[in-house]
């Protein structure tokens, strides 16, 4: 990892944030796929590729609190308008130190690439590798950085019995990286639990814009 982006998410990893100085600061895209915002406490960062005189002028322009400015809906609303991309939701991004040794459950790796989870989630990632436990799922490949990032799926008849959590934990134990990030949409307050019960911590919210 070594765009602008990538080095501000590896020292959020070792708890090195950004000063809490109310600035936004705009930097280019680690690549042609990923655009958005990071926002940590009292400090964002817009990865895009547009002017940046663009972006602080639509910052102004959109919020009266700076320190929210970056998440602002009608800023977002307006980033997505120039850059010709969408966004699904703002999330929560978090993040694990890697474990030793093999998971705690039985996996099998699904590696038919045309299999309809692994062609969705290379979409969104590279490198991407999936396993099936007995009614789970877990995704895990490159995102935004060139960071590993983790997701789950849970069947809902097996809800409720630690499945989750023992795929985020898994996740620790199978990444390539020394951390492994994940995001949540802070309205699912399950998977929030499910993730920090892993021992993933929180680090900042983050929108995502994906081109069409």
């Amino acid at each position: 990892m070594s765009s602008e982006v990538a080095r501000i998410l590896a020292a959020a990893a070792r708890g090195e944030f950004p000063p809490p100085d109310g600035r936004t600061r705009v930097v280019p895209q680690p690549g042609p796929r990923d655009a958005g915002v990071l926002a940590f406490t009292a400090h964002s960062v817009v990865f895009t590729d547009e002017d940046p005189e663009w972006v602080r002028a639509e910052l102004a322009a959109t919020a009266a609190d700076p320190l929210a400015a970056s998440m602002n809906p009608a800023f977002l609303v307006a980033l997505m308008a120039r850059t010709g991309r969408r966004m699904h939701t703002i999330d929560l991004l978090t993040v694990a130190d890697a474990l030793p040794g093999p998971p705690p459950l039985p996996l099998r790796e699904i590696e038919d690439p045309e299999h309809p989870r692994v062609a969705r989630a290379r979409k969104y990632r590279d490198d991407v590798r999936v396993w099936a436990a007995d009614g789970g799922v877990l995704i895990l490949g490159r995102a935004v950085g060139g960071r590993w990032e983790a997701a789950i799926e849970v069947d809902e008849a097996v809800r409720h019995r630690g499945l989750g959590r023992a795929l985020a934990l898994a996740a620790r134990h199978l990444t390539p990286g020394e951390v492994v990030w994940a995001q949540q949409s802070p309205g699912n307050a399950r998977s929030v639990r499910v993730f920090q019960a892993a021992g993933y911590r929180p680090v900042a919210s983050e929108a995502l814009l994906v081109a069409h």
